[in-house]
């Protein structure tokens, strides 16, 4: 393990950019690893830290370092701004959906249920017509064949 630590009041800046929430990698691609400070000034305080610069025991460089109580509570301001902006949303879509436009989307589905169930309905009618047609016309096909073959036999 290393010392390496910053002031209690240290922002979580690099020189490629500020880290907002709990960091997942670093700018070189360098996995991020959980790290105890032993410092005086944050003796056993928690931080995130490059692995990179872990291993190398690089100091004041531009790796990721970050407090783990500061990650976490931009994690949780980062989720209560989403969670505000999806209630919003919620909501706005309640607005749409009442009333009138609400009723006309069920009155449109129930509409095109019915639809298909009468669709269904006639295809079968019209299916059953044309097998009774065809009976209809063998009788009459084996009728005139059998009137036929009685006026030559007469």
């Amino acid at each position: 393990m290393t010392n390496i630590s910053r002031a209690s009041s240290g922002s979580s800046t690099t020189r490629r950019g500020r880290v907002v929430g709990v960091p997942m990698v670093c700018w070189c691609g360098a996995e991020i690893v959980g790290k105890i400070s032993k410092s005086d000034p944050n003796p056993y305080r928690r931080y995130f830290r490059c692995a990179f610069a872990v291993s190398n025991k690089l100091m004041d460089d531009n790796h990721v370092f970050k407090w783990v109580d500061e990650a976490l509570l931009n994690e949780v301001d980062r989720l209560s701004f989403e969670a505000k902006r999806l209630e919003q949303m919620v909501r706005e879509s309640e607005i749409v959906f009442d009333g009138a436009e609400y009723e006309k989307m069920v009155f449109d589905k129930v509409l095109m249920k019915v639809e298909e169930e009468v669709f269904q309905k006639v295809e079968s009618v019209v299916s059953e017509s044309q097998r009774y047609m065809k009976k209809l016309m063998i009788v009459g096909i084996v009728v005139c064949m059998i009137v036929v073959g009685l006026g030559n036999f007469i």
